[in-house]
């Protein structure tokens, strides 16, 4: 396995797939093995943090006091560029099928994938 990549749940501004060695498989968040075949070691990429929106969700009640600042924040689907599927937040407004670029914004205090409309 090659030496493991910093992304956003470390605090970096990054978001890291993993490719199958063996069978292809694009998977995303980080496992020690292929979700599809098994195989160990699964190669670790940075993606371009360009994608398609699958799916949106306008959050308007806030799950905890710690959210409650950020309401209404949208909740999206992205399938990415590189072939997987992630969640994250968006600016209000997207819809399916809009073409999106990730950047990375504080939330409920943590930096997380924010996406934006590609122009």
């Amino acid at each position: 396995m090659s030496e493991d990549l910093v992304d956003w749940t470390g605090g970096e501004e990054a978001i890291v797939f993993q490719t199958c060695t063996a069978c292809g498989h694009v998977q995303y968040f980080h496992r020690a093995f292929c979700a599809a075949c098994g195989t160990g070691g699964p190669r670790e990429e940075r993606a371009s943090g360009r994608g398609t929106v699958y799916a949106a969700s306008l959050v308007c009640r806030a799950a905890t006091p710690v959210t409650r600042a950020h309401v209404p924040y949208n909740i999206l689907l992205v399938d990415c560029a590189e072939g997987f599927r992630m969640m994250a937040h968006g600016e209000n407004g997207l819809s399916i099928g809009d073409a999106v670029t990730a950047s990375f914004r504080p939330f409920a205090g943590k930096l997380v994938p924010y996406f934006t409309k590609e122009p």
